[in-house]
Protein backbone atom coordinates (compact mmCIF):
# COMPACT_ATOMS: atom_id res chain seq x y z
CA UNK A 1 0.00 0.00 0.00
CA UNK A 2 0.87 3.67 -0.36
CA UNK A 3 1.28 5.57 2.49
CA UNK A 4 0.17 4.48 5.68
CA UNK A 5 -3.75 3.53 7.12
CA UNK A 6 -5.91 5.90 9.02
CA UNK A 7 -7.40 4.28 11.68
CA UNK A 8 -10.64 6.06 13.51
CA UNK A 9 -10.45 5.34 17.06
CA UNK A 10 -13.27 3.52 18.72
CA UNK A 11 -14.86 5.12 15.48
CA UNK A 12 -15.03 8.53 15.04
CA UNK A 13 -15.51 9.36 17.96
CA UNK A 14 -15.61 13.17 17.91
CA UNK A 15 -19.19 13.16 15.53
CA UNK A 16 -20.96 9.75 17.48
CA UNK A 17 -20.73 7.84 20.34
CA UNK A 18 -17.78 5.77 20.69
CA UNK A 19 -18.06 2.19 19.87
CA UNK A 20 -20.68 2.43 18.23
CA UNK A 21 -22.66 1.59 14.72
CA UNK A 22 -23.36 4.80 14.56
CA UNK A 23 -19.38 6.02 14.91
CA UNK A 24 -18.17 3.52 12.35
CA UNK A 25 -20.72 4.65 9.95
CA UNK A 26 -19.36 7.88 10.82
CA UNK A 27 -15.79 7.29 9.85
CA UNK A 28 -17.16 5.53 6.73
CA UNK A 29 -18.95 8.98 5.54
CA UNK A 30 -15.81 10.63 6.13
CA UNK A 31 -13.66 8.17 3.78
CA UNK A 32 -12.19 6.33 6.55
CA UNK A 33 -12.52 2.77 5.87
CA UNK A 34 -10.16 1.34 8.99
CA UNK A 35 -11.66 1.59 12.77
CA UNK A 36 -10.04 0.62 16.03
CA UNK A 37 -12.13 -0.32 18.35
CA UNK A 38 -12.47 -2.78 21.73
CA UNK A 39 -14.01 -6.22 22.75
CA UNK A 40 -14.98 -8.07 25.70
CA UNK A 41 -17.69 -10.62 26.91
CA UNK A 42 -21.00 -10.00 28.96
CA UNK A 43 -21.27 -12.84 32.31
CA UNK A 44 -23.43 -15.32 29.47
CA UNK A 45 -19.75 -14.94 27.27
CA UNK A 46 -21.36 -12.53 24.20
CA UNK A 47 -18.22 -10.26 22.72
CA UNK A 48 -19.41 -7.24 22.76
CA UNK A 49 -18.16 -3.56 21.30
CA UNK A 50 -17.33 -1.52 24.69
CA UNK A 51 -14.13 0.05 26.16
CA UNK A 52 -14.55 -0.12 29.62
CA UNK A 53 -15.04 -2.28 32.11
CA UNK A 54 -17.86 -0.61 33.42
CA UNK A 55 -20.89 0.84 32.08
CA UNK A 56 -20.75 4.06 34.16
CA UNK A 57 -18.57 6.13 31.35
CA UNK A 58 -20.66 5.27 28.35
CA UNK A 59 -23.89 4.22 28.69
CA UNK A 60 -26.86 4.99 30.92
CA UNK A 61 -26.25 2.15 33.18
CA UNK A 62 -23.67 1.84 36.22
CA UNK A 63 -21.68 -1.43 37.23
CA UNK A 64 -19.80 -4.02 35.38
CA UNK A 65 -21.17 -5.86 32.78
CA UNK A 66 -19.89 -9.08 33.73
CA UNK A 67 -23.45 -10.05 34.73
CA UNK A 68 -25.42 -9.27 32.06
CA UNK A 69 -26.99 -11.25 28.87
CA UNK A 70 -27.15 -10.37 25.65
CA UNK A 71 -30.92 -9.57 26.34
CA UNK A 72 -29.92 -7.34 28.86
CA UNK A 73 -28.51 -5.28 26.03
CA UNK A 74 -31.83 -4.24 24.82
CA UNK A 75 -32.24 -1.54 28.17
CA UNK A 76 -28.73 -0.35 27.26
CA UNK A 77 -28.54 3.25 25.42
CA UNK A 78 -25.09 3.83 24.48
CA UNK A 79 -25.65 7.49 22.77
CA UNK A 80 -27.46 9.93 25.43
CA UNK A 81 -24.19 10.83 27.08
CA UNK A 82 -22.71 12.13 23.52
CA UNK A 83 -25.78 13.59 22.25
CA UNK A 84 -29.69 13.73 22.33
CA UNK A 85 -29.47 12.87 18.60
CA UNK A 86 -28.08 9.46 19.42
CA UNK A 87 -30.81 8.50 22.28
CA UNK A 88 -31.10 4.96 22.13
CA UNK A 89 -27.95 3.76 20.81
CA UNK A 90 -27.05 -0.04 21.44
CA UNK A 91 -24.00 -1.20 22.19
CA UNK A 92 -23.08 -3.62 19.63
CA UNK A 93 -22.31 -7.05 19.47
CA UNK A 94 -18.66 -8.71 17.59
CA UNK A 95 -20.96 -10.42 15.82
CA UNK A 96 -22.97 -7.09 14.73
CA UNK A 97 -20.01 -5.51 13.59
CA UNK A 98 -18.49 -8.39 11.71
CA UNK A 99 -22.41 -8.01 9.52
CA UNK A 100 -21.45 -4.44 9.44
CA UNK A 101 -18.25 -4.56 8.20
CA UNK A 102 -19.11 -7.26 5.29
CA UNK A 103 -21.94 -5.17 4.21
CA UNK A 104 -20.14 -2.13 4.12
CA UNK A 105 -17.03 -2.53 3.70
CA UNK A 106 -15.01 -1.75 6.71
CA UNK A 107 -11.93 -2.97 8.12
CA UNK A 108 -11.34 -3.29 11.76
CA UNK A 109 -8.12 -3.47 14.42
CA UNK A 110 -9.82 -4.77 16.87
CA UNK A 111 -8.16 -4.50 20.48
CA UNK A 112 -9.32 -7.92 22.87
CA UNK A 113 -9.35 -6.17 26.56
CA UNK A 114 -8.40 -8.08 29.33
CA UNK A 115 -10.91 -9.96 31.11
CA UNK A 116 -10.90 -9.81 34.69
CA UNK A 117 -13.30 -13.00 35.55
CA UNK A 118 -10.28 -15.03 34.92
CA UNK A 119 -8.88 -18.00 32.98
CA UNK A 120 -11.71 -19.41 32.19
CA UNK A 121 -13.79 -16.77 31.01
CA UNK A 122 -10.86 -15.04 28.92
CA UNK A 123 -10.30 -18.46 27.11
CA UNK A 124 -13.69 -18.20 26.29
CA UNK A 125 -13.59 -14.94 25.20
CA UNK A 126 -10.90 -15.58 22.57
CA UNK A 127 -12.91 -18.73 21.51
CA UNK A 128 -15.94 -16.56 21.13
CA UNK A 129 -14.39 -14.13 19.22
CA UNK A 130 -12.55 -16.48 16.90
CA UNK A 131 -15.98 -17.97 15.81
CA UNK A 132 -17.83 -15.08 15.20
CA UNK A 133 -14.75 -13.87 12.96
CA UNK A 134 -15.01 -16.89 11.02
CA UNK A 135 -18.58 -15.32 9.40
CA UNK A 136 -15.98 -11.81 8.20
CA UNK A 137 -16.28 -11.86 4.81
CA UNK A 138 -12.46 -12.96 3.32
CA UNK A 139 -12.17 -9.95 1.29
CA UNK A 140 -12.62 -7.68 4.88
CA UNK A 141 -9.01 -6.87 6.63
CA UNK A 142 -8.66 -7.16 10.31
CA UNK A 143 -5.87 -7.19 13.20
CA UNK A 144 -6.08 -8.06 16.33
CA UNK A 145 -4.63 -6.60 19.34
CA UNK A 146 -4.10 -6.48 23.15
CA UNK A 147 -2.00 -4.95 25.81
CA UNK A 148 -1.93 -8.90 27.47
CA UNK A 149 0.16 -10.46 25.61
CA UNK A 150 -0.37 -13.71 27.44
CA UNK A 151 -3.91 -13.29 25.93
CA UNK A 152 -2.75 -12.57 22.63
CA UNK A 153 -0.22 -15.41 22.28
CA UNK A 154 -3.27 -18.17 22.78
CA UNK A 155 -5.19 -15.97 20.46
CA UNK A 156 -2.62 -16.24 17.71
CA UNK A 157 -2.10 -20.57 18.21
CA UNK A 158 -5.89 -20.64 18.37
CA UNK A 159 -5.84 -18.61 14.88
CA UNK A 160 -2.35 -18.78 13.76
CA UNK A 161 -4.47 -17.11 10.08
CA UNK A 162 -5.35 -13.72 11.69
CA UNK A 163 -2.81 -11.23 12.29
CA UNK A 164 -2.15 -9.79 15.73
CA UNK A 165 -0.57 -6.89 16.88
CA UNK A 166 1.14 -6.29 20.67
CA UNK A 167 -0.09 -2.99 22.46
CA UNK A 168 2.70 -0.83 24.07
CA UNK A 169 2.65 2.20 26.62
CA UNK A 170 5.94 3.65 25.94
CA UNK A 171 6.26 3.21 29.93
CA UNK A 172 6.42 -0.45 29.28
CA UNK A 173 8.30 -0.68 25.71
CA UNK A 174 11.20 -2.25 27.50
CA UNK A 175 14.35 -3.72 25.34
CA UNK A 176 13.10 -7.30 24.80
CA UNK A 177 10.53 -6.25 22.62
CA UNK A 178 11.39 -8.34 20.05
CA UNK A 179 11.66 -11.60 22.02
CA UNK A 180 8.12 -10.42 23.37
CA UNK A 181 6.79 -9.93 19.93
CA UNK A 182 8.45 -13.39 18.53
CA UNK A 183 7.07 -15.28 21.40
CA UNK A 184 3.57 -14.17 21.08
CA UNK A 185 3.72 -14.61 17.53
CA UNK A 186 2.82 -11.41 16.04
CA UNK A 187 2.79 -9.17 12.81
CA UNK A 188 2.48 -6.00 14.45
CA UNK A 189 3.93 -3.70 17.27
CA UNK A 190 0.98 -0.96 18.33
CA UNK A 191 3.45 1.40 20.40
CA UNK A 192 1.83 4.57 22.04
CA UNK A 193 2.69 7.92 20.50
CA UNK A 194 4.59 9.58 23.60
CA UNK A 195 8.52 9.38 22.66
CA UNK A 196 8.38 7.06 20.24
CA UNK A 197 11.59 7.57 17.41
CA UNK A 198 12.68 7.28 14.04
CA UNK A 199 15.36 4.73 15.39
CA UNK A 200 12.94 2.59 17.28
CA UNK A 201 10.46 2.71 14.04
CA UNK A 202 13.55 1.94 12.20
CA UNK A 203 14.32 -1.04 14.46
CA UNK A 204 11.15 -2.61 14.71
CA UNK A 205 10.87 -2.67 10.71
CA UNK A 206 14.40 -4.39 10.59
CA UNK A 207 13.20 -6.73 13.14
CA UNK A 208 10.21 -7.33 10.64
CA UNK A 209 7.23 -6.21 12.20
CA UNK A 210 4.85 -3.68 11.52
CA UNK A 211 4.16 -0.33 13.44
CA UNK A 212 0.46 1.12 14.24
CA UNK A 213 0.94 3.90 16.69
CA UNK A 214 -1.49 5.04 18.76
CA UNK A 215 -3.56 8.02 19.25
CA UNK A 216 -2.64 10.54 17.09
CA UNK A 217 -4.47 13.50 16.66
CA UNK A 218 -1.69 15.89 15.71
CA UNK A 219 -1.27 17.00 11.56
CA UNK A 220 2.58 17.51 12.37
CA UNK A 221 3.16 14.32 14.24
CA UNK A 222 1.10 12.05 11.70
CA UNK A 223 3.05 13.40 9.12
CA UNK A 224 6.42 12.78 10.73
CA UNK A 225 5.12 9.26 11.40
CA UNK A 226 3.97 8.79 7.87
CA UNK A 227 6.96 10.10 6.77
CA UNK A 228 8.84 7.55 8.78
CA UNK A 229 6.93 4.49 7.08
CA UNK A 230 4.85 3.89 9.81
CA UNK A 231 2.00 1.63 8.39
CA UNK A 232 -0.86 2.90 10.63
CA UNK A 233 -2.10 5.69 12.58
CA UNK A 234 -5.01 5.61 14.87
CA UNK A 235 -6.52 8.53 15.65
CA UNK A 236 -9.72 10.17 17.04
CA UNK A 237 -9.96 13.16 14.18
CA UNK A 238 -8.99 10.71 11.41
CA UNK A 239 -11.07 12.45 9.28
CA UNK A 240 -9.30 15.84 9.70
CA UNK A 241 -5.82 13.35 8.78
CA UNK A 242 -6.60 13.06 5.40
CA UNK A 243 -4.46 15.11 3.51
CA UNK A 244 -1.54 14.74 5.16
CA UNK A 245 1.39 13.77 3.36
CA UNK A 246 1.75 10.00 2.86
CA UNK A 247 -1.28 8.81 5.56
CA UNK A 248 -4.70 7.72 3.43
CA UNK A 249 -7.71 5.40 4.38
CA UNK A 250 -7.18 2.46 2.61
CA UNK A 251 -9.90 0.37 1.04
Amino acid sequence: MAGCTLMAHRGLNTLAPENTISAFQAALDNGINWIETDVDALGDGTPIIIHDTSLDRTTNRAGSYYDLTAADLLQLDAGSWFSPQFAGEPVPTLRQLVQFMNEKGLNANIEIKSNEQGKKETLRLIDNIIAELEELNPARKVIISSFNHVLLHIFKQRAPKLPVGCLYETVALYDDWKSMLELVGADYLHPEDNFLTAERVKEIHQAGFGINVWTVDDPGRANQLANWGVEGIISNVANTLMGITGAESEK
